[in-house]
């Protein structure tokens, strides 16, 4: 059995369905269609790790410096937000941003924090530290929930994520996949064909690379489809989710339509370059071109070694936090996601683009010994920009050590009410799982950002 959450457990029970049975499930599909809304698609940028909301969106000058840290703010090109100085690019587009810095949960653990922010609800046991590994019974990932009312073109994943699993390189969490809605639901991963790897070498992210292997074209790859379903059809049916990947992986490498939409190739160089040549940068311009192509969410996780060529680096800044930052981190974080804007705005696709950055947390407000920030849950910031959201905006604020919410307290349920309101996906729709029960598709509240 699937346990229910206690919150989802009353809005189930508010619904008066216990008695009606599975044949409820048809009039939920049917009443929970998507609505017409401001975003077609979603780009979510998701920071491994726990970015450090002090030396980026929140900075605290005025603190004593055993909080301040060693950066400074700068001014941007909205009048009264200030940001750190190592996001120059991104300091000149705050008219764009609704920054939210009074973002907070309570799980100091990665995995819990991720899944947390990536499906809008609690782990189970969310005060333990320990993670949790991937189980049917999850919660659904946003890209999973988004693609349940929004579809691709015909050809075209539902679902992407680039350009591995979203902790720590290629271990699976909880809240990594799509939870009860089954494995034929789980965004495909991918990685792009450009971009240096970790540590200059190739590695295996668990991610699929979208290239036929050398000597096989069109109608050998086709030839081989075929004699792999009849032999499938004379022994063993294949699983729906195998069965539905396979199917997924041979429209990828036959169509002519969506391997233009992979092929980076077709960017001029200048908007290659503008991106930056690190697999950051490269899988933010992919997400901008699949969804273009009508991917309605891609997820990118811009983490991990690769972020810009370098080994070993993510957000999670126990140590060392301040030149990590300037020196591998947010330069090319400030310089790919600038880039996303700016490129979305001149090819007139920024209002109907929703852009999310999450993260799994914060980090603390004192600065330890080793000149790192640790795990901190209790307050962060993120910003969501395009897609009918208002810019130049900051919601909520942290006190004056950027310790606690001063105002407007906001969950990850309330970003994912949100989110779902811009993309037109109504508020009141439910989830099935797979034995056709009823979850209600959030339980936060839209922000006032539009």
């Amino acid at each position: 059995m699937l346990p229910i959450h206690p919150t989802s457990r009353r809005a189930f029970l508010k619904l008066g369905l216990g008695a009606v049975g599975l044949s409820m499930s048809d009039v939920l599909k049917a009443g929970a269609a998507a609505r017409p809304g401001r975003a077609k698609s979603c780009i979510v940028l998701y920071c491994w790790g726990g970015m450090s909301h002090h030396e980026t969106w929140d900075t605290k000058p005025d603190a004593p410096s055993e909080y301040r840290g060693e950066f400074d703010p700068i001014a941007t090109v909205v009048p009264g937000i200030r940001v750190g100085e190592h996001i120059p690019k991104l300091a000149m587009h705050t008219d764009k941003l609704a920054i939210i810095r009074s973002m907070h949960h309570r799980s100091s653990a990665h995995g819990k924090g991720m899944y947390w922010n990536i499906t809008g609800h609690p782990p189970f046991a969310a005060e333990v530290a320990a993670n949790l590994p991937p189980s049917r019974q999850d919660w659904p990932s946003i890209g999973a929930m988004v693609s349940r009312y929004l579809h691709a073109p015909a050809g075209f994943p539902h679902a992407v994520q680039l350009p591995y699993p979203l902790v720590d390189n290629n271990t699976l969490q909880a809240g990594d996949n799509a939870g009860f809605l089954g494995q034929a639901a789980d965004p495909i991963i991918i990685r792009p064909d450009r971009g240096r790897p970790w540590g200059g070498v190739s590695r295996d992210l668990g991610a699929m690379v979208i290239q036929r292997a050398d000597g096989v074209d069109s109608p050998r790859l086709e030839s081989r489809q075929n004699l792999a379903r009849m032999l499938d059809q004379s022994f063993a049916p294949p699983t729906r989710g195998h069965d539905h990947f396979r199917n997924l992986a041979s429209d990828i490498l036959l169509s002519s339509t969506v391997q233009a939409a992979f092929n980076l190739d077709r960017e001029p160089v200048h908007v290659r370059n503008m991106y930056g040549d690190h697999l950051c940068g490269q899988s933010v311009l992919l997400a901008r071109r699949l969804t273009e192509a009508g991917v309605p969410i891609v997820t990118v996780v811009c983490a991990a070694g690769d972020l810009n060529g370098s080994a070993g680096d993510h957000w999670d800044t126990h140590g060392n936090n301040f030149n990590r930052l300037k020196r591998d981190l947010l330069p090319p974080f400030d310089g790919a996601t600038s880039a996303l804007l700016t490129d979305l705005q001149q090819r007139g696709r920024l209002d109907e683009t929703l852009v999310v950055l999450l993260t799994d947390f914060g980090r603390t407000p004192r600065v330890n010994g080793g000149a790192g920030r640790d795990h901190y849950p209790n307050v962060y910031s993120i910003f969501l920009a395009g897609g009918g959201i208002r810019g130049g905006q900051v919601y909520g604020s942290s006190d004056r050590l950027g310790a606690l919410p001063r105002d407007c307290p906001t969950g990850p349920a309330d970003v994912h009410a949100t989110m779902f309101q811009q993309l037109g996906i109504p508020l009141d729709a439910h989830l099935l799982d797979n034995t056709g029960r009823p979850f209600p598709i959030t339980d936060g509240r839209p922000l006032p950002l539009t």
